[in-house]
Order: C-alpha cells, then structure tokens, then sequence
C-alpha cells in the first residue's frame, strides 16, 4: 500500500474528525435555520382600541395591573363593541377532518357519517350552527395547533419537535386575556393544555395525548367530569379536549370500523353541552367544537395535505343563528380566525401576535357599526405586527397619505401595498359612517363596500405575515454549510485513497484473482446514480415521490449485476479460478465452507443467477406493495387491497412471514458446525421469542379492541427483555466460544500462503457470522411486532433481498469491487425503507407501534420505538453488513507482515464502514445546501423542511449502523487477539 494509502491510525483520526465535524455543521446549521418566530412580547392591553402610532409597538401596562372587574369595564367602554357571550365551552375533537362533519366541495357527508352525528347534523340544517373548513397549518401536530387557536399566531416548523416535550406558553393568547377580567377556567382532557398553561386552570384533569393505543379510557375520563361541571356555576371558560378519535385513526385509519361510533360518543357529548347551556343562559353560552387537524386515509398527520390541514371550526350560539343557510357550502377559514373572533364574542383584546381574520358570519347579534368596528380593531392589531416586521409601515401616515389609494399595486413595495389597502379600508369606512352603515354602499369614488376593502387589508397581511421566512443569519448558515463540505470532502478523500491503496496492493499481489483496473458499468450507474439523487433533491415534486427515485437506482444496478453475472458466467472457460478461490477454506466460516464444499461450477453459477433475480423479484414486489408517496398515495396498490379484504388474511401473512424468518435463521445456524450446544441455547432464545411475535398478533386484532390490551403489552414487554438478554449474551459471549481453527481438515501448504493468518480468522469470522445473523433474525422479529401488520411480507422480502446479496457477492467475489458491494446494501436500505410506506411527510411515521410494550406515555422510549420502525430497513441493512464483513474473501490477508490484527480489523470494516458514511455525507451536505437555496421557496416548511427532518434522523441512523458494525468487528478481533496470544504462551 505504501504511500498510496493512509495509515490504519490516520484513517480512524480523520474519520472521527470528519464525524465530529458533521455534527457540529448540522447542530449549528439547524439553530440558525430554525430559530423561534420572533414575536411581541407582553400582552395587549388599553392600547388595542387606539389606533397604532408611528412609535414604539409595545402596550401600555399600567391598564393590566388593574382588578378583573374595572379591566374587564374598561375594555367594553374602549371597544365600542359588547361582549357577547359570558361562558365558553371550547371542545376540541382531536384529529376530527371537517369533512365528517361538513362534507366537501359543496357536497353533504356520507351517509355514515351523517347518520354518527344526527344532533350536529340537525343544528347545522336549522341553521343554528356555522361550521367552517378551518385550514390548519403545517406541521399538523397538536401542540402548534392548539397555540395558534388561542394566540392567532403560527409558531415555528420545529414545533414538530417540541411537540412531544411541551414548555410553558409565555405568549399573548386568548386563555390569559380572559383569565385577566376575571374568568374562571376548567380544563378536562389533553394534559397538552396543562403543560402549555400550568398556573391557568382552577380545575384541571389531564390525560396523555401519546398513548395512541387507548381509544376508551382517554374520553371517559372527560366526560365523566361533565355532569358536575356543567351543573357548576364558578366558571366562566370550560375545555372539553377528547382524544380518542384520533387515536381511532392512528389505529384503524379513517374506514376504521371504530370511527362511526366514536362519531355517536362525540355527538351526544354535543348534545349534552348544548342541552345544557339552553337550560342554564341561552343568549349568554357559547359553544365552539373545534379540530386540531384532520387525519390521512391511513389515520396519521403532520404534514401539510388537505385531509392533515382540514380541522373543523363549529360554532353553536345565538349569534351565528339566521333564517336561512346552506351548512354544506365550502365556508372556508384559517385555524388562526378563531382567536380574534372569540376575542371580539368575550370583549377581551385580540393577542399581539395573532394574524387572524375576524369571522363576521359568528358575529350576526352585533349591529353594522359594531361589525365595522370589530374590523378596525383587527386592522389595527395586525398594524402594530406589520410594524414590528417591516419599520417602514406607519398606519397614521397611511390614513393620512394623500397619494395612497394611488399606489400601483403591482409594482411597489410591500409597505406601499399594505399601505394602499388600509387606506382604502378607513375610507370606505369613513364613508359609510356618513350613509347610515349600509354593508351594500359602495362609495361613488371608489368600488367595493367598508367590509370588502377591510377584508382586502386583512387577507392580504395575514397572508403575507404567515409565508413570510423568518430572518435567518445567513453567515451562520453558510459557516455551517462549509464545516458540512469539509467535512464530506474529508471522507471523500481518506475513501478515495483506501480504494487507490487497495487497488495497487491488489495488482501487486492478486492480479490474476481481482478485477482489472477499468472502470465498469456498475461503478459508473453508482456514482452516475448519487448524482442525479442529489439533482433531483431540488425539486419539491421529487422529494415528495422519493421512492421512485430509490426503486429505480436499486432496480437498475441489479439489473446491471445481473447482465455481469450472465456474461461472466458465458466467458468462463476454466475452472483454474474456481479451483482457487475454493482452495483457502480455513480462514472462512462455516457458512463458507459449506457453500463452498457442497456446490459444483454450475450449481456455483447457477446460485449466481438465482440471487440477484431473487433480489429484482422481490423489489418488484415491494415497489407495488405501497404505491404513491404523497401525491399519488390513492393509487391502487397490494397493501390497499389486502386491507379492504378479510383481517385473517393480513393476520395470515403476518403469520407466514415469522415462519418465513424463522426458518432462515435455523438454516444458517446448521451452517455453524462446531460448538453445536452453544448455537442450540442462541437458537431457542430465538424461539422463545418467535413464539411471543405469534402469540401477540393472535391477541391482537387488525382493528384493535376498544380497551388497551394489556396483554399484548405484557407479551411485548416479554420479548423486549429476552431478545435484549439473548442478543447481549451472543455478542459478548460468540467470540470466546469458536475455535480458532477448522476442524474439516488440515491446512495444507498449497492452500493458502500464511495458514496461520487463515486459522485466527476462522473464529473471528464464526463469531462475527453468528453475531451478524443474530442481530439480524432479532431485527426482523422487533420488526414483525412494530410494524403495521401489512408490512409483514415487505419486511421478509427486504431480508430476503439482503441475505441473497450477501450470498450473490460472496459466490463471485471477483464479480464485483467490494465499494459497489456496500453501496448495493445501502441503495437495499433506502428502497426497503420507502417500500415500508414511509415518506418523506411527517404524516407517514407510524405512532401507534411505538406504544407497543409501553404500559404509559414515555417520551424516551416511545421516541427510541419510532425511530425503530421509521428506519427499519436501514438499520436492517447495516446489520446484515455485519454478516457481509464475516464472509468477505480474506485470501489477501497472507503476507506476514500482514498478521497484525489492526490490518485484520482494516481489511474487514474499513469500507463497510466509511461507505455509508461517504453517502450520508454528501446526501445531507447537498441537501442542506438545497434548503438554504429554498429558503423562501412556497414549499419551504410543507416539503423541503419535513424532508430535512428525515435527513438529519437518516445520519444519526448511519451513525447508529456504523457504529454497531464497527463495534462487533473491533470486539471479536480483540478477544482472538488476548485468545490467541495466551495459546502461543502456553505453547511456548
């Protein structure tokens, strides 16, 4: 290697350094890019009913340190406007899509769902209910949403995050300004609330929001508080949080057999409160049934389709009653609307921060003036946040601009427009003060009514307040991006001169049993292939149809694996090759050695062929397993027509699959020949937990119970404990139990050149094989009992892919450059695991298995079990590399000066190793460039940020493989060194 190739030491140095580097670029890229939304600190106050000066944005306070009552006189007197409710009952109907209850495009709901909630249904028809679609913005998770109902404001993307570890909610919000004049509040349900106001409530009883397999227990424990408390007099504000419909879809999905009968329990909640406030005050309650977000055909949320950003806003009062109304109509309104308008109903200042438009369909009981001024009020809130973001803008020296209703709006600046449009709304409000508050008035000189030019104001800076990108510091992220390119360069060249090393020693010493030094189809389409992946990361449209991308690379290089394989086979001519690759059998494993034994030239070539075609036939059948990323999901696909049949059959295939895998592994154990008792105890480990995957999907049912099964809970927590034990033991035990020499023969002097070297690997690859099978054949069992049990059959085919790759490149080692190898397996991962259903939306993670064994919520652990099942076919390929390094041609390993064993380690982990993290390298760095370039793209939080999320956990589950593959490797190689320097001191 001379010159040509690092050192072993300096290999290791640079790769920790270029690692170290990475993470520093991403963790300083991520603060930069995703900060916190800055806002308006404080609460509004006295200053809300004047109009914002050219000044400072921030209120008064002296008002807010006055008692409830005078406070809650000052602003009805400052207002103009009366509040027009006394007593709230906000419910929320977590994860309800609007569309259940108001249909879609103008058309009414099915009749099933009609039929789940006929007392909605009958309020809606007598028009004593508006319902609104209330699109919700992305990430559609529960925590941002439930802060921009009560604050009117839309928070940052990595509340995504934050999300399952809710802080206190320190901004201006609805809940605060009506504790302020002196309400009293009652929180029962989602302990979401609690965590965002934990000195708020007077009375509170919260229950966890994660624990998705409880679809009973969450809502009883609501209304079982609802007969006392809607008798109560004490307070003034009443949140009714239930849970368990969207656990209902996270479980079933949408058709869930569940979801008509969670519909019923919901409606007569309805009914009760609705029955009750016409007994208590009918003119003075209000009732609002509310949706955080709405829900995927498959049950899930977070990212940004209509059916995640459908959430109903339903108001029942005597404000919103009218003679006539069409409840089916497509009323359309933003989640953030609900702020101001309750603020305006309970006579309380709208929050600082809100860019909400007011809904003045709610405020019917107000009269024209009081509807014009409610206007004002908005206009002049969202005014002082305009402020605060663009210092140019002054609402005075608009209003008094003579030039502003000439701006062109098409050409200037942003201030102008905005300018130009408040202008216009205080001119036709002036001008309706002077013809009796007609709506209909439109003014001689300017077209368009009071309402209209308020609304243009309005719409127009909301919009613009909400898509605009927060200021990033750009050097920061430039600084981060570099430290990401160094750091990739880094790996790019420590790779580059392993392979130029390696390919010189080859040439010097194996030139007749190695590839020639061209460059081949393979190679190219693999290097060709990164490039257009990393081309096709700037496009929304492939980010959001990734799979295709990772079907195709896979698909063609196997192909092109198997067009080698075909003309290799046709070249041969000689069996001298043969003869020698068969003759080193002492520095092999059992696995080896029988493969190598028990197969003829044309079985050998015939087993060539049948891997990789099994390989394409399987990834075939996983690409039309599940079709369609996020665009394209209602494509008919295997996965759609298998859940619309009977369960049995899905339970059938779940079934099959553990057999399926069952029987793998007790095949590669019969390969291991020697300490048999030792390899039985591993097996029936095995088995004890083969036997508690089948026993748990027998007590499981597709659909679940309506209770938590605590006895698939038992069963999981069950197989968690001894496939840790059994796992632990294996790794730390398998390197001190396998001899280091075969017992099938002696070696003999033409066999191979340092017979030595050949014995001291035969245990370290023995150990290193039944540790890599074992890591795997647990894997796909966790797997078989996390996944969503449509998933069986990808699951075992993605094994299967593995295995017969592993069996293909040992076959023909000559085939193929061991590089191409580790990317083949790496291009595997990324294909199974779109071919699993995941995404890159946050709709697509699978929240219902990460509670599978954990009795309560766990933020630890349920996050731990997520990850598990979002990255399973990653992780799966990485630990198959561990059965890959066990069985790679080790015929190089003769020279003496090559018996040191960090040359050993070298030749077996180096490139598994540093390949994946080469790929995962350039994958983040050209992606992090690609989002720093998207920033202000309209795509930025919907598709390129949720995509970059999957990034960052794609690294640290490279980071999590290599580590392991290192790991094993280092382990087994240490404990033969210490075994085999004890045996010479002894023979000496």
């Amino acid at each position: 290697m001379g010159a040509a190739a690092p050192t072993r030491a300096a290999v290791a140095a640079w790769t920790v350094a270029a690692v170290l580097l990475q993470v520093a670029g991403l963790a300083l890229f991520l603060y930069g890019f995703f900060p916190v939304k800055p806002t308006l600190r404080g609460f509004s106050g006295a200053e809300s009913y004047r109009m914002p000066s050219c000044g400072s944005v921030n209120g008064w306070e002296d008002e807010q340190a006055l008692p409830p009552g005078q406070l809650r006189s000052l602003y009805r007197e400052l207002s103009g406007v009366p509040p027009v409710y006394d007593r709230l009952v906000l419910m929320v109907i977590d994860g309800l899509p609007a569309e259940f209850v108001l249909g879609r495009n103008g058309k009414p709901p099915s009749k099933e769902m009609m039929e789940s909630m006929p007392y909605t249904q009958s309020l809606l028809a007598g028009c004593k209910a508006a319902g609104y679609h209330a699109k919700a913005a992305p990430p559609t998770v529960t925590m941002p949403r439930l802060k921009a109902m009560v604050s009117g404001a839309i928070g940052g993307f990595l509340d995504v995050a934050f999300n399952f570890n809710t802080q206190a909610f320190l901004e201006d919000n609805l809940l605060d300004q009506l504790r302020m004049i002196g309400y009293k509040l009652v929180m029962l349900g989602d302990e979401t609330w609690i965590k965002l106001f934990p000195t708020l409530f007077d009375r509170q009883d919260g229950v966890s929001s994660f624990y998705v397999k409880d679809t009973v227990e969450v809502d009883f424990n609501v209304s079982r508080h609802l007969e006392s408390e809607l008798a109560a007099k004490d307070w003034s504000a009443l949140v009714l949080h239930y849970l368990g419909l969207d656990h209902v879809g996270h479980i079933g999905g949408r058709r869930s057999v569940l979801m008509a009968q969670k519909m019923k329990e919901m409606d007569d909640v309805i009914k009760r409160v609705h029955a009750a406030s016409l007994q208590d005050n009918p003119d003075r309650t209000l009732l609002v049934v509310v949706s955080d977000h709405g829900m995927t055909e498959g049950g899930n949320h977070g990212g940004s389709s209509y059916e995640e950003t459908d959430s109903l806003a339903l108001f029942i009062g005597h404000s919103v009653e009218s003679s006539f109304c069409s409840p089916y109509d497509q009323n359309e309104a933003l989640q953030v609307d609900l702020a101001p308008t309750l603020a305006i109903l309970f006579g309380v200042p709208i929050p600082k921060n809100n860019i909400g438009v007011l809904l003045l369909e709610v405020l019917n009981s107000l009269t024209d003036e009081q509807k014009l001024r409610t206007l004002e009020l908005n206009s002049w809130q969202i005014s002082r946040l305009l402020q605060a973001q663009i210092p140019a803008f002054c609402p005075e020296d608009c209003i008094n601009s003579e030039d502003s209703l000439g701006i062109d709006m098409v050409s200037e600046s942003i201030e102008k427009k905005l300018c130009h449009l408040l202008s216009k709304a205080v001119s036709h409000h002036s001008s309706s003060l002077h013809h009796g508050f007609n709506f209909k008035f439109a003014d001689a000189e300017y077209s368009g009514t009071a309402v209209d030019a308020y609304y243009g104001f309005l719409r127009y800076a909301s919009e613009w307040l909400s898509h605009r990108a927060t200021d990033k510091p750009f050097y920061l992220l430039v600084s981060a991006i570099s430290m990401m390119i160094t750091s990739c360069l880094f790996l790019m060249v420590i790779v580059y001169r392993l392979l130029k090393g390696q390919s010189q020693s080859q040439v010097k010493d194996h030139s007749d049993l190695h590839l020639d030094q061209h460059w081949h189809l393979d190679e190219v389409f693999i290097l060709m292939g990164i490039f257009l992946y990393v081309i096709s990361l700037g496009s929304s449209s492939f980010v959001e149809e990734e799979q295709y991308t990772w079907h195709f690379l896979t698909s063609t290089l196997y192909l092109i694996f198997l067009i080698k394989t075909v003309q290799s086979i046709l070249k041969e001519s000689s069996s001298q090759e043969v003869q020698r690759a068969e003759g080193n059998i002492y520095g092999r494993n059992n696995f080896s050695y029988a493969i190598t034994r028990n197969l003829s030239p044309r079985k050998r070539d015939g087993c060539k062929l049948c891997t990789v075609i099994i390989v394409l036939v399987a990834g075939r059948i996983i690409r039309a397993w599940h079709q369609g990323g996020v665009n394209w999901v209602h494509f008919a696909d295997i996965s759609k027509i298998l859940m619309q049949a009977d369960s049995s059959i899905v339970k059938s295939l779940q079934i099959i699959s553990v057999l399926a895998v069952v029987a793998s592994y007790s095949v590669l154990l019969v390969l291991l020949r020697s300490r048999l008792k030792y390899v039985i105890g591993v097996w029936l480990s095995y088995i004890s937990c083969v036997f508690l995957v089948m026993l748990h999907i027998w007590e499981t049912r597709i659909n679940s119970s309506l209770t938590v099964n605590h006895s698939t809970t038992s069963i999981a927590q069950m197989f968690y404990a001894i496939a840790s034990v059994s796992i632990t033991f294996t790794v730390f035990a398998s390197p001190w139990m396998f001899p280091h020499y075969s017992t099938q023969a002696e070696p003999a002097a033409s066999s191979v050149s340092n017979p030595g070297t050949a014995i001291y690997l035969y245990g370290i690859h023995n150990s290193v094989f039944l540790t890599g099978i074992t890591y795997t054949m647990f894997w796909c069992l966790l797997q078989l009992l996390l996944q969503q049990p449509i998933n069986a059959i990808p699951l075992f085919l993605i094994f299967l892919q593995i295995i017969s790759s592993i069996i293909h490149f040992y076959l023909d080692k000559t085939l193929h450059k061991q590089w191409v190898q580790v990317a083949a397996m790496q291009f595997l991962g990324m294909a199974g695991h779109f071919g699993l259903g995941n995404t890159n939306s946050l709709a697509s993670i699978d929240v219902a298995g990460a509670f599978i064994g954990i009795s309560s919520y766990s933020t630890v652990l349920s996050g731990i079990l997520m990850f598990v099942i979002t990255y399973g076919s990653p992780l799966l390929s990485y630990l198959g590399m561990v059965v890959y390094i066990s069985v790679k041609d080790s015929d190089d390993i003769s020279a003496p000066r090559q018996l040191k064993w960090s040359y050993i380690l070298d030749k077996m982990i180096t490139l598994p190793c540093l390949l994946p993290l080469l790929i995962n390298s350039i994958a983040l760095t050209s992606y992090t460039i690609v989002l720093l370039l998207m920033r202000n793209h309209l795509f930025v939080w919907s598709v390129f940020s949720p995509k970059y999320l999957y990034v960052c956990a794609a690294t640290m589950c490279t980071y999590v493989g290599v580590f392991i593959i290192a790991l094993t490797a280092a382990y087994a190689c240490a404990v033969s060194l210490f075994r085999v320097t004890r045996y010479r001191e002894k023979s000496l």
